[in-house]
């Protein structure tokens, strides 16, 4: 079973939006077993539309379309539906009066305009939209289905959870998907597959592996699809327990939701460990990424961007005549940095980044992308070089990952 989505709006063909609703409806038709063929993103325009919907419905048993269907002369996908349908549009009172009661509830003025948004095709199937204007509709023919969506978001995301996703599972008969991911860490992608090498040639048929490679870690995808949805787990199960056995070393976790900064939060939780962080070269990112999980005030007490070499004479203690003698980016002053934020805050672990991430070198001369990383522990403090070339975002990214792989090994030793 495979579908096709298709967004409507000049807004994301001229980057003014991002496409939030394809990688989410995508996701949540998988869940249920269908397949998404082909993503599209085509302008507001009658002609494009119906040649989308025309190429897509040749392709793929589901076509599911978003944005358009708002009030204004701008939004044509409902008059171009019932076009490409030879249909008409004919006004629904129950939308009407839904329309009516939303607009009372916040003293909004209900104008004929706001009324065009009951006017349907009278061969859809109006999906009622609980939290906005715009219905949803579903159209069927020759055993084939294309759903029209609101675009904003929140709208969307409520007719497929309420009406579409349910509806598709009564209407077609549909397969188990099921994935399974395994998050590794401080192994690029060729060495990976080095060391999976046998085990990836030798995986049923009816299961796939993906690489979803990113700097400083890579995610492996398990998708099984079948009948029988125990048979599957339990052939994934097998599956990610060779892996683990052959990798175990470099895997931190499993699943989307289960990245290296959260493993790093449930280590210091069952160990009733905290942890503090300056960054310099890095400018926050790492205390980003740690206070990104929730719970983190449980041990994450505290960071300092130490950009200046002031803050980090001031603030973190850092000798004056280390960086005098070695320059702010040193492993000197590195291991000061942690161990002054470490001290500063009373906390069990400590990391600290100083570097050059560019785009030029600095009044140290130190070449772009060289990055000091330390890690302060309870028996003491080391530091690593690393070059991470460029650009700038990079240099940021890599180093970043890098030093959260660190402070979990150094964890993990305590």
């Amino acid at each position: 079973m495979q579908a096709e989505i298709i967004t409507i709006g000049d807004e994301i063909l001229i980057g003014q939006i991002l496409d939030s609703n394809s990688k989410w409806i995508a996701t949540e038709l998988n869940k249920i077993g269908v397949s998404v063929y082909q993503i599209t993103s085509i302008q507001d325009d009658k002609v494009h539309i119906l040649e989308a919907l025309k190429n897509a419905q040749s392709k793929v048993d589901i076509v599911i379309l978003t944005g358009g269907l708002g009030p204004t002369k701008d939004d044509i996908t409902k008059l171009t539906l019932a076009e490409y349908f030879n249909d008409v549009l004919i006004l629904n009172s129950e939308i009407v009066e839904h329309i009516k009661v939303m607009f009372a509830k916040v003293n909004y003025p209900f104008t004929e305009v706001n009324k065009n948004q009951a006017l349907v095709p009278s061969k859809c199937t109006p999906l009622f939209n609980t939290v906005g204007t715009a219905p949803g509709m579903w159209f069927e023919t020759n055993n084939k289905v294309v759903i029209s969506l609101p675009g904003v978001p929140f709208e969307m995301k409520t007719l497929m959870s309420l009406s579409v996703l349910p509806k598709i599972q009564e209407t077609f008969k549909l397969p188990f998907i099921l994935h399974k991911t395994i998050l590794t860490y401080g192994m690029g992608e060729s060495m990976v597959a080095a060391r999976i090498e046998d085990w990836e040639n030798n995986l049923p048929n009816f299961v796939k592996l993906a690489y979803l490679p990113s700097y400083g870690n890579v995610r492996l995808r398990l998708s099984a699809k079948g009948n029988t949805k125990k048979e599957l787990e339990i052939a994934v199960n097998i599956e990610v327990d060779k892996l683990t056995s052959i990798i175990g070393d470099i895997i931190i976790g499993f699943d989307e939701d289960e990245t290296i900064e959260v493993s790093i939060g449930q280590l210091l939780k069952e160990k009733k460990q905290t942890i503090s962080i300056t960054e310099s070269c890095t400018g926050g990112s790492i205390c980003k990424r740690i206070t990104a999980i929730p719970g983190a005030s449980n041990y994450f007490m505290g960071g300092i961007i130490a950009y200046n070499a002031a803050i980090k004479v001031n603030e973190l203690g850092v000798k004056k005549y280390l960086i005098d003698e070695f320059s702010v980016v040193s492993s000197e002053v590195a291991e000061a940095m942690a161990l002054g934020i470490q001290q500063k805050y009373q906390t069990t672990f400590a990391i600290a980044t100083t570097g050059n991430a560019g785009p030029t070198t600095d009044i140290t001369d130190t070449t772009v992308g060289t990055v000091f990383i330390a890690i302060a522990t309870p028996s003491g403090v080391y530091s690593e070089e690393f070059f991470f070339g460029k650009p700038r975002e990079k240099v940021i990214e890599r180093a970043t990952n890098k030093a959260l792989e660190m402070i979990r090994k150094e964890i993990l030793k305590n």
